[in-house]
């Protein structure tokens, strides 16, 4: 972790001026193409939903402004983010939150730890809530158009809040709706675009 000199911070003013603001938050909902992540998953037997986290957290990461944080007080860069997901054990009805203590560099180990975590996670919540999360959940029942979440309004939350649905077929594609809720302090509209580029470029070189 880094703390931000904020004498030489590119970003003071923005952030300076949200931090006037008691609701800084704000949520934006795009179109993802799932084709080859469906695909790559069926060929190799690896969950879409872990797949996806991880992918998601490893695009994220790559995107500096979304490694932004308050911690005592202070501006600071993490080293990392870690995913931290909603999950159901198999014919339940009540979900459980898994944190990962890792995101590692291989998505088929990922997937295989994340596998087992959870199913032997017996707790509701399993883990420290933290800045340096991410916070997952996914509607594989229905297609979204936006999603809210419920928190504290605390100005100095920094974690991103990201959710997706059902991925349906258009045109021939698979694709889904991606919904980021963020803190407007640390990431803007421009940084959003280069996690969804990064984001879909992993996708298609699966």
């Amino acid at each position: 972790m880094q703390v931000i000199d904020m004498e030489t911070w590119p970003r003071r003013e923005a952030f300076t001026f949200f931090s006037g603001m008691s609701q800084p938050f704000y949520s934006v909902t795009f179109r993802l193409d799932v084709t080859r992540l469906k695909a790559y998953t069926k060929e190799h037997s690896l969950s879409f939903y872990y797949a996806l986290v991880w992918l998601t957290t490893k695009a994220l990461n790559e995107v500096e402004n979304f490694r932004y944080a308050i911690s005592e007080g202070r501006a600071v860069l993490l080293d990392r983010r870690l995913p931290s997901f909603t999950d159901l054990h198999s014919g339940a009805e009540q979900f459980h939150i898994v944190t990962m203590p890792e995101i590692g560099d291989d998505i088929e180990t990922f997937c295989a730890a994340a596998k087992e975590r959870s199913a032997g996670q017996k707790t509701f919540l399993d883990g420290d809530d933290t800045e340096d999360l991410i916070y997952f959940s996914c509607l594989p029942w229905v297609e979204i158009t936006s999603v809210t979440n419920e928190r504290d309004f605390d100005p100095d939350d920094s974690v991103p809040r990201i959710a997706w649905g059902k991925y349906a077929e258009e045109g021939g594609r698979q694709r889904l709706q991606m919904s980021l809720e963020l803190n407007h302090r640390f990431v803007d509209g421009l940084h959003i675009g280069r996690f969804y580029e990064i984001l879909s470029k992993m996708i298609e070189t699966l």
